[in-house]
């Protein structure tokens, strides 16, 4: 049989597993935040902008901003209603209800003029997630949350090395947050960062992150609120040191691998992958095909034909109204529809030319036999 042909995994190489060993034998007292101040810095700078906190998860950092923010109880959130559950869970932790709207059926993100339909008296905050590397129209939101008085949320858990019209994803709104999960373009295993050019804000959320206890405080183990825990460890942040010095090279190799599956798909107007266009280039972090309702090809097809083919299938997020803690809608067509006929492509860093051809192939094939 064919080598099973994973769909993710991280490109870990010397530079991480010595900066992580170092960590752990030497990053302890006085030098316990040295590799996680290094780590954000570099992030910082890499995305341009003026505050990073390193946290244990992308979902902590939009837990906190959240809860800066001062989103509570009787408050709403809009946001797509495909994404995964990790956005719309902090905001129920925080008491708020989640306002899930359609998405548009090319960049499969927020469709901005749904999202002003949506607003209403209780509306605290918009979450503009960049699906799978793909990008909101951040012009539109960004006008409609200013026009409001609505504070936009870059989730852009996928969207390192995505650029919206010279902008780094996660750069533009409100605040930004980061996932560094082992299947990310860059990984510390578990992990994700806040950023903002909020100054205030950035005090409150690394208040926070610390327990509630406030920078200035000179009380020894005095909490000025009642605040988290989620922060990333040294070790953690080692291994993201040496991925940020290979960003660069990363970002490159997820552009490539989604480029030739686009040299396979690009010219067929039965299926679409993740779009961009003269404005934008995306990260690409987890390519995607999106077949042709004509076609008849369903996301069962393809997983089966992928497993029959060792191939890992993983399937385009549910809508997060069809769980059964969420109120069921059947408006939001787009958000239902397109995962029915749509899955992910593998793209981890070391994916051979060999392996995306057998990828692409038994797409084709099961095209062929529709």
């Amino acid at each position: 049989m064919n080598n099973r042909i994973h769909y993710t995994k991280p490109s870990i190489t010397e530079l991480e597993v010595r900066y992580a060993t170092d960590a752990a034998a030497n990053g302890w007292g006085e030098k316990c935040y040295d590799y996680i101040h290094r780590f954000e810095n570099a992030f910082k700078a890499h995305l341009d902008v003026e505050y990073a906190i390193a946290t244990s998860s992308c979902t902590g950092a939009l837990h906190m901003g959240m809860a800066a923010l001062g989103i509570g109880a009787g408050d709403e959130v809009i946001l797509a209603d495909t994404n995964w559950i990790a956005t719309a869970a902090p905001i129920v932790h925080l008491g708020a209800t989640p306002v899930f709207v359609d998405i548009l059926s090319d960049t499969w993100c927020l469709d901005p003029e749904l999202v002003e339909a949506a607003i209403t008296p209780r509306t605290k905050a918009i979450i503009a997630v960049h699906i799978y590397g793909n990008l909101c129209d951040m012009d539109r939101l960004l006008e409609i949350g200013e026009r409001h008085g609505i504070p936009v949320i870059e989730d852009a858990a996928e969207a390192i090395g995505s650029v919206y019209k010279g902008k780094r994803a996660g750069s533009m709104g409100k605040f930004g947050a980061f996932s560094f999960h082992g299947t990310k373009t860059i990984t510390t295993g578990e992990g994700g960062i806040f950023v903002t050019n909020d100054a205030e804000l950035h005090e409150r959320v690394l208040t926070l992150s610390n327990h509630g206890r406030a920078r200035g405080q000179t009380k020894q183990f005095w909490p000025d609120q009642i605040g988290f825990k989620y922060k990333m460890s040294n070790i953690q942040a080692a291994i993201g040191c040496g991925q940020m010095e290979r960003i660069e090279e990363l970002i490159l190799r997820k552009r490539e691998i989604f480029k030739y599956y686009l040299s396979y798909f690009s010219k067929n107007g039965n299926v679409k992958l993740n779009f961009e266009d003269g404005e934008t280039c995306i990260g690409a972090w987890m390519p995607s095909i999106v077949f042709d309702e004509n076609l008849n090809i369903t996301r069962e097809d393809l997983k089966r034909k992928f497993e029959e083919e060792n191939i890992d299938g993983r399937v385009f997020f549910w809508p997060l109204t069809s769980l059964p803690f969420f109120a069921t809608t059947s408006q939001n067509y787009n958000s239902h529809n397109i995962p029915k006929r749509a899955i992910n492509l593998p793209s981890y860093h070391d994916i051979t030319k060999s392996d995306q051809d057998r990828v692409a192939n038994a797409i084709l094939d099961l095209m062929e036999k529709a």
